[in-house]
């Protein structure tokens, strides 16, 4: 048992499952807030309901992934010691400003608004949503920031082996962090939109068949769910503009992640962008692979062109091997790796399939936002017992859309941890095998892999377990009982 294998999965596992809350987090955050900003331009009780039912959906989801998200900072001292050393005087400036200025504005502002409900103006309460919102948003970018350093490292110099930042302004405009970014927030809207959609249907399936269905909970599951799929359809399509700009720099950037997420083994020009493969992928050579294909659409995503040549993976080993070695340093530090030969292809299963799953998946959730709009077409109830039941079970497709993404993204940069940029400062890179806590063993790693894994499995059951509690719950679980004779006034006087 290898310890960099043991390291790679906890990290894998806490990360993975972390990111499960992230993208709910920011898209519902900010949906909420709007949410609340119609009841306070509009006085209409159905926004407060809606804002009360979603907002407290969201503080569950975003205690997880505050409780998950801390375990991970505690990673890069525990396995990933050499990695921290290595990035440190880079990495120190984003991740302290995600810290002190987003994250404790978001948690300041976000408990403002938890108990403020009664004591503060409501503009003034608002006002402090919208703080957190925007907060969990930049969080997002200066996280995103720091990872997309280690795709394509910029804004530094080499001083006596190690990077040292020189301009965190090209840091937080690097071009990869900004794809980045706004591929990661539109993922989170795809997330929140597909939730609104499914908890929403079931709702009103639910009340229509116990012939219990009021006009104030109408509005709340009809609005909710007409929002949530129109949210979901355009940030759909931002998802596909926004990752066409990720894989253009991809081909720029990263040309053995673009052969591998495609299984190209062999140089095309045009390039065929490749639906469903069969046979052995994980050969780099692609002996007896034959795959579905679209001509030319390959080159168009590298290059928007159609003729484009994109090098597959049997040319750029040598090419990698020329510029970076190859083999490994001779170090104690790398184990069994030390002066072993580098293999510069990832994993092509990994990469191929999670590219594919990524994308399936989006476009699975995409469709469900597409028939709830189509089926709540100039005011209609669902009525079918089909469509709650595939509204419920769309929910989770961004999320694994989301999930098999990153996996994707950080697989596909294997061995690397610390990407080469081509037309950066030569020497500044690092391999993941050089990046474990030196002195390490495997059996300490898989402890702590057990302990989390254990605790995480708890902390999942936990989580939807309140989340499923709370959703069937409904209005009623955040709002006043109904009463005929209550006027809206009464009924917005619950909340102030």
């Amino acid at each position: 048992m290898d310890v960099l294998d043991v390291a790679r999965w906890q990290f894998a596992i806490t990360t993975v499952y972390h990111f499960l809350m992230v993208p709910l987090t920011i898209g519902l955050s900010i949906v909420v807030a709007v949410m609340q900003t119609a009841w306070v331009r509009t006085g209409k009780a159905h926004y407060l309901a809606m804002t009360k039912f979603w907002g407290k959906l969201m503080l569950v989801n975003f205690a997880m992934g505050v409780v998950t998200g801390i375990v991970q900072e505690f990673q890069f001292g525990m396995t990933w010691s050499a990695y921290s050393r290595f990035v440190g005087d880079v990495f120190g400036a984003p991740l302290a400003m995600e810290g002190i200025v987003a994250f404790m504005v978001e948690s300041t502002f976000l408990g403002l608004w938890i108990f403020g409900w009664s004591r503060l103006p409501k503009r003034v309460h608002l006002a402090c949503l919208w703080a957190a919102s925007l907060a969990s948003t930049a969080s997002a970018y200066f996280i995103l920031s720091a990872n997309s350093w280690m795709q394509h490292p910029v804004g530094i110099q080499l001083v006596d082996g190690k990077p040292q930042l020189t301009s965190i302004w090209a840091l937080l405009t690097n071009n990869t962090a900004i794809a980045a970014f706004t591929h990661t927030v539109s993922g989170g809207f795809a997330v929140a939109g597909t939730f609104l959609v499914g908890i929403s249907a079931w709702h009103l399936w639910k009340k229509h068949k116990l012939s219990a269905v009021d006009d104030a909970d109408r509005k709340v599951w009809s609005a909710s769910l007409k929002l949530g799929a129109w949210i979901g359809m355009v940030a759909f399509a931002a998802v596909a503009l926004t990752g066409d700009t990720q894989g253009k720099l991809m081909f720029q950037q990263q040309p053995m992640k673009m052969a591998a997420a495609e299984a190209l083994c062999h140089t095309e020009a045009p390039a065929s962008f490749s639906i469903f493969a069969y046979g052995d992928v994980s050969r780099p050579d692609c002996e007896n692979v034959k795959s579905i294909t679209v001509p030319a659409l390959l080159s168009f995503l590298a290059h928007n062109d159609f003729s484009t040549e994109v090098k597959g993976v049997q040319d750029l080993i040598p090419l990698y091997e020329q510029k970076y070695g190859h083999n490994y340093p001779v170090d104690p530090s790398l184990g069994a790796l030390s002066g072993q030969p580098i293999d510069y292809v990832p994993d092509l299963p990994v990469t191929y399939w999670g590219f594919r799953f990524m994308i399936g998946f989006g476009g699975i959730a995409a469709g469900a936002a597409l028939l709830a709009l189509w089926l709540t077409r100039r005011g209609r109830i669902p009525r079918t017992k089909w469509f709650p039941r595939l509204a419920l079970l769309s929910i989770a497709t961004p999320f694994l859309a989301n999930s098999f993404g990153w996996i994707f993204t950080e697989m596909g940069r294997q061995p690397f941890v610390v990407v080469p940029n081509p037309t950066g400062v030569d020497g500044v890179f690092m391999y993941t095998a050089q990046a474990v806590s030196p002195g390490v063993s495997a059996g300490q790693v898989l402890t702590s892999l057990i302990a989390l894994t254990a605790v995480y499995g708890v902390l999942a059951v936990v989580e939807v377990f309140l989340l499923v509690r709370y959703a069937k719950a409904g209005v009623a679980g955040v709002m006043p009982p109904a009463d005929e004779k209550k006027s809206d006034d009464d009924v917005l006087a619950f909340a102030y």
